[in-house]
């Protein structure tokens, strides 16, 4: 995929994932993309927000879009 200009840290930790989640929020990161079985037989990552609002899932490209809007609109 081409250079997209985001910050991304993947977590490999052998922990569950609500602790992995859990962790994220603590740390502020602002989105996590969970991708699973389901989301890699869809093409698809799952979006949560570190508010813990969870915007499902949607293609990355879609993803990108979103992040990069968002991060225009605050400049």
């Amino acid at each position: 995929m081409e250079t997209t200009g985001l910050r991304v840290d993947i977590d490999e930790r052998g922990e569950r994932m609500n602790a992995k989640i859990r962790d994220a929020q603590n740390l502020k990161i602002p989105y996590m993309l969970v991708i699973g079985d389901r989301e890699v037989e869809n093409g698809t990552v799952s979006v949560r927000l570190r508010s813990e609002e969870n915007l499902g899932a949607m293609s990355l490209k879609d993803f990108v879009e979103h992040a990069q809007e968002e991060i225009e609109s605050r400049v």
